[in-house]
This record gives structure tokens, sequence and C-alpha cells, in this order.
């Protein structure tokens, strides 16, 4: 039923990688670029499969649903599971490319971890989500609950700061293509992105202005280390500033549900809310693979964030947000529309599915 929804791309790609495919922007990505563009794609994740007493992880399921669609329409796809982050991955990956499909044009980055295992030191690096110089009171939500509640969080130190940007920077990115184009895999003209929030000011405590925010900034400077790399083939790097979305990640982050939750029944009451599929289609559309010209903010991002980010949108969530609590909030925000997001995440919630039948996991197994 996703597929139904992707707009035909023309002039898209051929042949795409996507590290961090199994769900979030990344499938999405996968999705309009097989069933838009009907492009082979090799997708990249850190899922599980099922055991004899035990179901995969949900992202499992996606990869699978995605390589028996394309599957059905002549269109290659595989997927490997492993660590991302590692050399041995990237060798897999390059060896895949090698024998099944040669070059690719479009590169997207999507890899969302919490920890990252420096492929060279050997060092863990555990990010975390703190403000930075001082401490942080803010209104939260509790989404299970419905409880809005207040939240003080402690600043990071430095070491905090310097792993964060040690996982979700752009180091990894680099390393990827360094591999890539070492081993001759990009095609000329090969387009790579890799994904970002920035936000609005209510969440930027939290987010742009904190070790998030730092982490996402080296991602940028990942970004224009990487043009210059690919300058000579003519290639594309870019970083694209998306809507808010439910993911596991966003939901854990403390006033981000809240803020969810709030800009979502604002934007649903205008017209204009997008999913991850629907957002991620237009960007293709409109942006990445326009024949228009892309207009890029003052370090080089593209901006697909403006809808969710314009005057009357954003001066309606910011007048709400004072006066939302527990006893209104079902009123105010989007509580069901948010929980609803983040069943679906982990397959639940479906119309049309039987929770509580009896079922062998391995029989899915394809």
């Amino acid at each position: 039923h996703q597929i139904g929804r992707v707009s035909p791309l023309a002039d898209g790609p051929n042949k795409a990688l996507i590290v961090g495919a199994s769900g979030g922007y990344g499938l999405a990505s996968r999705i309009v670029a097989a069933f838009g563009a009907g492009a082979d794609t090799l997708g990249v994740s850190f899922e599980k499969p099922p055991k004899a007493t035990k179901t995969a992880t949900a992202g499992w399921y996606n990869n699978l649903a995605v390589e028996n669609a394309a599957a059905e329409r002549g269109l290659y796809a595989k997927t490997l599971d492993g660590d991302a982050f590692s050399d041995k991955m990237k060798d897999q990956v390059i060896e895949e490319i090698r024998s099944s499909l040669g070059q690719i044009d479009l590169f997207v980055y999507s890899l969302a971890s919490p920890v990252r295992q420096h492929p060279r030191t050997g060092v863990v690096h555990r990010s975390a989500i703190k403000p930075l110089g001082e401490s942080f009171h803010v209104k939260s939500l509790n989404k299970e609950t419905g409880e809005v509640l207040e939240v003080e969080l402690a600043p990071a130190s430095n070491a905090e700061t310097e792993a964060t940007i040690a996982v979700m920077g752009g180091e990894d990115w680099e390393f990827w293509i360094d591999a890539l184009a070492g081993a001759s895999v990009l095609a000329p003209g090969v387009k790579t992105v890799a994904y970002t929030y920035i936000g609005s000011k209510l969440t930027w405590p939290i987010y742009w202005q904190a070790t998030l925010g730092q982490a996402k900034e080296d991602l940028d400077r990942a970004a224009s280390a990487i043009r210059n790399r690919l300058a000579g083939t003519n290639g594309q790097a870019h970083v694209a500033a998306l809507k808010a979305v439910v993911t596991q990640a966003s939901a854990a982050i403390p006033v981000v549900p809240l803020y969810l939750a709030l800009l979502f029944k604002v934007m649903k009451e205008a017209g204009n809310h997008e999913d991850c599929l629907a957002h991620i289609d237009r960007f293709f559309h409109s942006a990445l693979y326009s024949s228009a010209r892309t207009e890029f903010d003052e370090v080089g991002r593209i901006r697909m964030d403006d809808w969710e980010l314009s005057d009357p949108i954003q001066a309606e969530v910011n007048r709400r947000w004072p006066l939302v609590e527990t006893a209104n909030v079902a009123n105010l925000a989007d509580l069901d529309g948010i929980r609803a997001d983040f069943l679906e995440i982990f397959g639940f919630g479906v119309d049309g599915v039987d929770y509580e039948a009896d079922v062998d996991p391995t029989a899915a197994r394809g």
C-alpha cells in the first residue's frame, strides 16, 4: 500500500545504495528510488532475522517487503545486514556493487544509531542527547499516558559532545565515499545525500543548539569535503534538511514528542502534513531530481523543511505551546497521530492484522 503512493519519477536514479535502509527516511528513499524511478537498490541496515521462538526486528520485515515487491517488478533489490560503520560492511557492499550493479549513481546516507565502534581506533562511542552549557528546563510529553510534564536536562560534558559527533557526524559518510570512490564503483555524476533536521526554535535547546546540532554541523562539514572529492567526476553531495517525523530516535528525545504532536495537528489542519514517504517523494521530485534550479541555504543544504518552518505553521505551534497541558493535549495536539506513527514503526496498529493469532516467525523468510 505504500508503493502505490509513490509518484513516477522520470530521469531519476538507476542504481542506488541506501545506508540505513530499513526504516524512516532511508526506507522511504529506497521505496521512491525503486518504485518511482525503477532503480535497482542495495540496502544496508542492522536488523535481525526471525528465529523459531522470536520474530525478526521490524526493519527486517520492511527490507523483505521491498525485496519481494521489487522482484515482482523485475527490479534488483538486496539488503546486507550488519554494522554499517565497519570496514567489513563497506567491503561487502563494494563486492556486491561490483558483482551485481557495476556502479551506483545515487548514495543515500541515512544511518541512525546511538553507538559507533570506530573502525580505525576500535573505540566505542556513545551519543548523548543533551543541551550545551547549562541545564535546560522545558515541557515534554509522555506519549503513552498523554501527560504533559516538566523535565530538567543536565548539560553535556565535552567528552559527551565529542562522542555524539563521532557517532552522528559526517566522518562515516566520508569513509563510505572514500571506500566507494577508491573502488571505482561511483558512476560519473553520482549524487549523494545525507539527511539532517534543524527544526523550530522550540526544540533548538535540545536539538540544534545541543549535542545533536554539533553532530549535524559536522555533517555539513563532511558534505563540503565530499563535494570537493567528487568535483572531478561531476558528482554532487548535499545535506537535506527534512521535516520532523516520528521515528524511534525522535520519540526518545525530550521536548520533541510534544512539539511533534502540536506540529502534526497544525499541519494537518493546514492540509500540508507529510509522513516520511510523502516528504521524500516531494524531495526527489522537487529537488534531488528536479530540472528546475534547486535553492540552497547559506551552507549548501537543500531545505525541505520549508512547510514546517513557514510563518503561519510556526506561529500557531508557538501560540499553542504555553497553553498545552495534560487536560487539553488531546484537543490542541495530535496525540493519537504520533501514537499511531510510533506503533507503525514496529508493525503494530495496522488494519486487518490479528495480533492475537499464533504465527510461525520463520514463515516470513521469503
